[in-house]
């Protein structure tokens, strides 16, 4: 096995909750399921994607709430919150309550832009207020001010038998420092280790100084730790689509393969206006996979990893991948899973 420099320290996934529109409870409780699952076999982190008018999670911090509530040590995120969605003060208040239920293991991430599909939903999300908003980073710096407590309004004190705050409430002391920021380009990156926040890196970059998805991840990495307090003990986080096989089945290995053969077309170029870049999902045995890992220099790079599971496969899928990777492929990488408390 090729060398690493230091093992892998942290292990997460990440999932979308895809559901059936006839049936979205079950795929809502099909997300926990596999929340807990994680937390069993070990799983330092789960994090679960955001989408809006489509058939995934639209409210994870309502999921993660109940998540709180059926797991007791795994750390719980979001990748990621497109603040152009929300209130930051509603939000900010949404997530310290979850963090208080979850005694302190939220880890919020985020992302700025305009929503997506703009000219179609602006008139249903800002109806008023469309072309007076800010979809840039001004915005996740109000997110973070009202975490850290800083004054939300300049009335408090009694009125009546009602007693108010100037700051947002609950306070839940140090979410702030558990923030990502999820970037893909430089100027993210840098901007996020300014702000001291954790960067989540994913299989999407945009190709500004390479063609390489992995030299860019690279670069990205160090930028964002070239501005970070921390310097090089920063913390980054990658997320890349991981399909380990060892356990799987031969119609479980026809359809993944099948899978990645299928995107794999989108990673040979730049896509689109913005130059974006999309990583090749792995698929192979576990052996096969920690080798393409230590070839891969974002890889190289972090001590944390947060795999992607892919979009449209089914429960037991997610069962079997997860279970390899916990048991299989995150041993080879260096990981060891929490003691048993």
């Amino acid at each position: 096995m090729p060398t690493h420099e230091q093992p892998l320290r942290k292990l997460g996934f990440l999932t979308i909750g895809l559901f059936d529109p006839a049936d979205p409870a079950q795929g809502h409780e099909s997300t926990l399921r596999i929340i807990e699952l994680g937390e069993r076999l070990g799983f330092d982190s789960a994090f679960v994607r955001h989408r809006h008018l489509q058939y995934g999670i639209s409210s994870p911090v309502a999921v993660l709430a109940a998540a709180t509530q059926r797991t007791s040590r795994i750390q719980l995120g979001t990748a990621v919150v497109p603040v152009g969605w929300e209130n930051p003060l509603r939000l900010a208040e949404d997530l310290a309550t979850v963090d208080l239920l979850s005694g302190g293991r939220l880890n919020p991430g985020v992302s700025v832009g305009r929503p997506g599909h703009w000219e179609q939903v602006a008139g249903a999300l800002y109806p008023d207020t469309a072309e007076a908003e800010d979809f840039g980073y001004e915005r996740v710096r109000r997110l973070l001010g009202f975490l850290r407590g800083e004054p939300a309004t300049d009335f408090s004190g009694v009125e009546g038998i009602e007693v108010y705050s100037d700051r947002v409430q609950p306070v839940s002391p140090g979410l702030a420092d558990r923030v990502w920021y999820g970037g893909a380009s430089l100027r993210s990156a840098r901007w996020a280790g300014e702000q001291g926040l954790g960067l989540l890196t994913s299989n999407v970059v945009r190709a500004e100084e390479s063609e390489d998805f992995a030299e860019i991840q690279r670069s990205q990495i160090a930028a964002f730790r070239a501005r970070h307090p921390l310097g090089a003990r920063a913390r980054v986080s990658q997320g890349l689509v991981v399909i380990p096989t060892d356990s799987a089945t031969a119609d479980q290995r026809a359809r993944y393969q099948e899978y990645v053969r299928s995107r794999t077309p989108r990673t040979a170029a730049p896509q689109g206006p913005g130059r974006v870049m999309f990583a090749r999902d792995l698929v192979g045995t576990s052996a096969e996979l920690a080798e393409q890992l230590y070839a891969h220099a974002g890889f190289r790079e972090v001590d944390e990893v947060v795999f992607a599971l892919p979009f449209t496969f089914g429960h037991e899928d997610y069962v079997q991948i997860l279970s390899d990777i916990a048991t299989v492929l995150a041993p080879l990488l260096g990981w060891k899973p929490p003691a048993a408390p």
